[in-house]
């Protein structure tokens, strides 16, 4: 299997979810597998890979983990797609691997400002599936497929049940092992909230003061035990649909669950996250300026000369680093937080359609339809019909009709 094809460029890359230029990168093979390497190493490729001991990196005492004890590089070595794949090692299944440094992919997480955290819920393949990082806590629970995840310099496997938590900043991905062509409806379950909202949490109440380890813990990404993600999974299906505070009630009995389990460090201690290094590429530069300014009116040919690239070059730089247009990403996150206010707001569509960047209703609607099968006010009424069930419960069955009146 060659995910970038022979030599040529095509979709994503099975390590990293990146999609890159044939010119730099190719695939050979190396041992009993393909490797990804950089054409202009010259087969040359630094070893060095440590296996971690199963009894090395835990914290809340010992356990059984979900699937694989990883792996972490020594200093130097050489990664895939800075994924941190083994270099010129055997895995556990024997399998080789070699590979190149990348910087990871910004990931735009919109936490609209009436809500407190996002969770959904989404498939595979996805756009965000791929090597990236992102200012927020990230709760990431699979719920469907195996595969190989990587985070910071951590490489081990996981299967459905897997529950990991990752700090600011901190690299990840996860790849499932499918069939070409194969997608997912639903492979994982997410929960993204910022340090600034839990810090104010934990300020505002001292009793959450207990819950300072484990996000000091999960800067180097934290795998709970086996057993811990079943118990979460219905908590976060909860988020999923819950609105006013029964979604705060349920956001802190998953952190409540997640403080009593014992779980262990993934990335090395010696792993250092550089968001300063990862903003400064130019691409990443462009959608954290879009991020921060989404509702402006926002040109690409503006944007193409803050990233330093000529109108054409941006385009296809954009396409290969999003996986999206210009046009279409935009278009996404608009609706994305659009979405949220209609389910967190009493404010009108109409209002909603200006406040995330559209200038005018029927172009918010028209797109609003195309990416979620429904009018906004259908989408809205549909949401508050779902939760008022979820806090109120099934509606009485009406009392079956007697005979004949009188």
């Amino acid at each position: 299997m060659y995910p970038h094809g022979h030599y040529r460029v095509v979709s994503l890359c099975e390590n990293c979810g990146g999609s890159l230029p044939a010119k730099k990168y190719a695939w050979r093979a190396d041992g009993a597998r393909d490797a990804h390497v950089p054409l202009d190493f010259d087969g040359a490729l630094r070893s060095g890979m440590q296996r971690k001991s199963s009894h090395g990196n835990k914290s809340s005492g010992d356990h059984k983990s979900s699937r694989g004890s990883g792996y972490a590089l020594a200093n130097g070595d050489a990664c895939a797609c800075d994924a941190r794949a083994p270099s010129a090692r055997q895995d556990s299944a024997g399998k080789n691997w070699a590979g190149l440094v990348a910087s990871p992919d910004l990931e735009v997480v919109d936490v609209p400002r009436e809500s407190s955290f996002k969770a959904w819920a989404h498939g595979y393949p996805f756009r965000t599936v791929r090597w990236h990082f992102h200012p927020e806590y990230e709760i990431h629970l699979v719920t469907e497929t195996c595969g190989r995840s990587f985070i910071g310099d951590y490489i081990g496997e996981f299967e459905p049940g897997n529950l990991v938590m990752t700090g600011p900043n901190l690299p990840h991905n996860w790849i499932s092992d499918i069939e070409k062509g194969q997608v997912v409806a639903r492979r994982g379950l997410v929960v993204q909230f910022t340090h600034e909202f839990i810090q104010s949490c934990i300020v505002t109440m001292p009793e959450l003061r207990s819950l300072e380890p484990m996000l000091a813990a999960s800067a180097s990404g934290i795998e709970f035990a086996e057993g811990v993600g079943a118990s979460a999974r219905p908590i976060i299906e909860s988020l999923l649909a819950a609105s006013g505070p029964e979604r705060i009630s349920q956001f802190f009995h998953l952190l409540a669950l997640l403080h009593g389990s014992p779980f262990r460090r993934l990335a090395s201690a010696s792993y250092q996250a550089r968001p300063e290094s990862y903003v400064a590429e130019p691409l990443n530069h462009v959608l954290d300026h879009i991020a921060r300014n989404l509702c402006s009116d926002l040109r690409q040919a503006e944007l193409a000369e803050l990233s330093g690239f000529t109108p054409s070059a941006f385009s296809r730089a954009f396409k290969q680093h999003t996986g999206l247009t210009f046009v279409r990403y935009i278009n996404r996150l608009r609706i994305d937080r659009g979405c949220e206010l209609l389910r967190s707001s009493d404010q009108s569509v109409a209002d909603i359609c200006f406040e995330v960047g559209f200038n005018n209703l029927s172009n918010f609607n028209r797109h609003f339809i195309a990416l979620r099968g429904m009018a906004p006010s259908v989408f809205r009424r549909l949401h508050r019909h779902n939760a008022t069930r979820f806090i109120d419960g099934p509606a009485p069955q009406r009392p079956a009709r007697s005979g004949a009146l009188g």
